[in-house]
């Protein structure tokens, strides 16, 4: 098998097959669209020098039980993005009805709901919306979901001293 040196100029190249190679400058695409104009509260870019393996930070929007926190999240970007959703995992803990104890997300962008037109921008707004407005109607902890809907002071008592104690 050769390795050897072809092309580069002595730079490592980020892909390697015209499939990855794609999904690599669609990514690096978006990490530049990020770098000028990142969406509120939130940073995002790649772990060392993988660029298919994110680290994420969103500071909690004022006025929600989340407020002043810091959450880290996890991006892993498919082979084949942005025709495949990327995975966003929470790496902080999170009292929240769409995000289980391991950290996945119930996001619909991230599912059956997901376009190659979105980008990684729009998915950190998506998740700022979640911390907005939760949908407790589309939950991954279900009881959660019900004390948000049946003692929402509880709820959001709970989501606050978890962001005090996981978050700051």
């Amino acid at each position: 098998m050769n390795n050897g040196s072809s092309g580069g100029g002595g730079r490592r190249a980020w892909a390697t097959t015209s499939g990855v190679s794609g999904s690599g400058k669609r990514i690096q695409k978006e990490m530049k669209e990020l770098d000028s104009l990142p969406p509120p509260l939130s940073s995002a870019g790649p772990i060392a020098d993988n660029l298919y393996h994110w680290l994420a930070t969103f500071l909690a929007p004022n006025g929600t039980p989340y407020e002043g926190g810091l959450f880290f999240l996890e991006i892993l970007f498919p082979t084949d993005y942005p025709f495949k959703p990327p995975k966003v995992v929470f790496k902080t803990r999170i009292f929240h009805c769409n995000v289980d104890s391991s950290g996945n997300v119930n996001l619909e962008i991230l599912k059956d709901g997901w376009s190659p037109a979105l980008t990684i921008s729009k998915v950190l707004l998506a998740l700022r919306s979640l911390f907005l407005n939760p949908d407790p109607y589309n939950a991954l902890v279900p009881a959660t979901a019900h004390l948000y809907l049946v003692d929402r002071k509880r709820h959001d008592d709970l989501a606050a001293e978890w962001t005090l104690r996981f978050a700051k």
